[in-house]
């Protein structure tokens, strides 16, 4: 045993050092494999040709190894083994590939009969190992972190499964914090996510579909719904619409939402974007679908709705009473965040006698040598604003806090003092911004900063007229839009009393029997009735 541990260990010694003479020989940048040639290239029964095209294909990388040994001491088969450094883990590589192969070639002297043994699962039983026939297959494993396995005279590669990149342990959610529920969120590695999902959904209806986006990337991307709830329809337009994505690589599925919405144009998002692994749970439990792509801890949930995006998963999780307290201070946060500017520079402008005769007499007081009028004032104190919460999201955290406090505080006080701008803007500025604070999806509150500006503009040269013409513009377009189909003010517009049950209000869970009826036209009740809690009669 003592030759046998020397021998291992001299194998991966070898193995550390990667000189390759084959690395050396000149790069041809106009030799570029497609995927449709590398399927059509099948596997030889000649180690020397398969290791010659590996080597022509990933040769040049230098994180690329290949291994030669030999199975068996008497009518030695030439093997090696290749795969990609970094990505795999070299502790199953040796305990669990290398070590069961140089065993058997002590206790067995017959290369064919180690052979035999290796077709049939009898050699490395603690690894997952299917079989490639064209170099597509195993390009692709071995590109994601697997041992491809070529042994002369057979024209089929062995491909197992021995990945060992480390992706982050499962932190707290950072965009969708909640005070009561779970405290797990999406991570970076697709497998990762969709654990999480079938922790939450322990059911066989759970069907996962996988696909590859992405001509270069070859991003591996998962659909999942849950069968005998969702819509035939709906599954079937998402897989058309993901069908004809073709573009050269998905590093996040912010691409892929870009291409699944219904009005591109539009700025209200159409789609639900969230790293909340019991979101999307209680999204698939209403009929909806989940989109999940490797590298990215976001998830996509379709259809999109308006009023799902002002929701939180909290909102489920407390009393009915406070959730819809809640839900409308969302609501009315909302609407402030998206006129108040607007509001303040019509009425100071156009409208004076809406203002009681004391408050207007203050506003004036103060705004006595302010050089702008009010919509340049707004324009310039809301243009700040979001310099400054840019600048807080991309320094460091440690900093982000500092300059977000005290740039807010001194520029504003140094703005006031100046008289470039008035203390009642300051004041209508910072409770515009902490209203989009207050909406749970961060997509959302974007839509709202962006829509404030043309508003303001509006309100600037027509007053409250030019105001309520854009809020009826804005109200016009959504009560057009659609999200695979879906209405996206549904169940607001059209009307459907049993979902508006979690809309404007939040009724209790024993009086939401169904389901949505604009999700599901089958299968819609989901709990028994005369579940109302309370003494027993009896």
């Amino acid at each position: 045993m003592s030759i046998l541990s020397n021998f291992i260990k001299l194998f991966f010694r070898h193995a550390e050092k990667k000189e390759m003479p084959y690395r050396q020989q000149e790069l041809n940048l106009n030799q570029v494999y497609t995927r449709q040639e590398l399927m059509e290239l099948p596997v030889d029964r000649s180690l020397a040709r398969n290791l010659e095209h590996i080597i022509n294909i990933l040769g040049h990388n230098v994180d690329f190894v290949k291994r030669d040994f030999v199975l068996g001491l008497e009518e030695p088969i030439k093997a090696a083994i290749c795969y990609m450094d970094g990505l795999i883990n070299s502790e199953i590589l040796g305990s669990d590939i290398m070590r069961p192969l140089l065993e058997a070639n002590a206790r067995e002297k017959s290369g064919q009969k180690l052979l035999k043994l290796l077709t049939q699962g009898g050699l490395i039983a603690k690894a997952e190992i299917q079989k490639g026939e064209n170099f597509q297959t195993i390009v692709s494993h071995v590109l994601v972190g697997e041992v491809v396995l070529f042994i002369d005279g057979f024209a089929r590669a062995f491909i197992i499964s021995c990945k060992g990149y480390n992706g982050r342990g499962i932190p707290e959610p950072i965009q969708e914090n909640a005070i009561r529920g779970p405290r797990e969120a999406f991570v970076e590695l697709l497998s990762v996510n969709i654990s999480l999902i079938r922790k939450r959904l322990v059911t066989p209806n759970l069907v996962v579909e996988n696909y590859q986006i992405g001509r270069i990337s070859a991003t591996n991307v998962s659909v999942l719904y849950l069968k005998g709830l969702v819509s035939e329809d709906l599954v079937a337009e998402v897989r058309q619409r993901l069908n004809r994505i073709d573009i050269d690589a998905v590093l996040e599925s912010g691409y892929l939402e870009h291409f699944l919405k219904d009005s591109p144009y539009s700025p209200f998002p159409l789609v639900i974007a969230t790293e909340r692994p019991d979101k999307v749970a209680a999204d698939l439990l209403e009929g909806r679908v989940a989109i999940l792509t490797d590298n990215t801890p976001f998830a996509l949930v379709v259809p999109g709705q308006f009023f799902s995006l002002i929701q939180s998963s909290e909102d489920y999780y407390t009393e009915f009473y406070f959730a819809t307290f809640v839900r409308w201070i969302r609501l009315f946060s909302f609407f402030l965040a998206l006129t108040l500017p607007s509001l303040y520079i019509a009425v100071t402008n156009f409208h004076q006698e809406m203002i009681p005769t004391t408050l207007f007499i203050s506003i004036a007081a103060n705004r006595q040598g302010v050089p702008f009028p009010a919509v340049i004032e707004a324009l310039i104190m809301e243009i700040l604003f979001e310099a400054l919460r840019e600048a807080s999201i991309r320094l460091p955290t440690t900093l982000a806090q500092t300059i977000s406090i005290v740039g807010a505080l001194v520029i504003g006080q140094a703005a006031v003092q100046a008289n470039i701008v008035s203390p009642a803007m300051i004041i209508v500025v910072a409770t515009t911004g902490i209203a989009t604070f207050t909406i749970p999806q961060y997509n959302l509150g974007q839509s709202v900063r962006l829509l404030r500006f043309p508003l303001m503009l509006a309100s600037a040269f027509l007053g409250l007229f030019g105001l309520m013409t854009g809020l009826l513009a804005i109200l016009l377009h959504l009560c057009s839009l659609r999200s695979f189909g879906v209405p996206y003010l549904s169940p607001l517009s059209p009307f459907n009393w049993q979902s508006f049950k979690d809309t404007l209000i939040v009724a209790p869970h024993w009086t939401r029997r169904n389901r949505p009826a604009e999700m599901v036209q089958r299968n819609v009740n989901r709990m028994s009735k005369n579940l109302k809690p309370g003494p027993n009669k009896g």
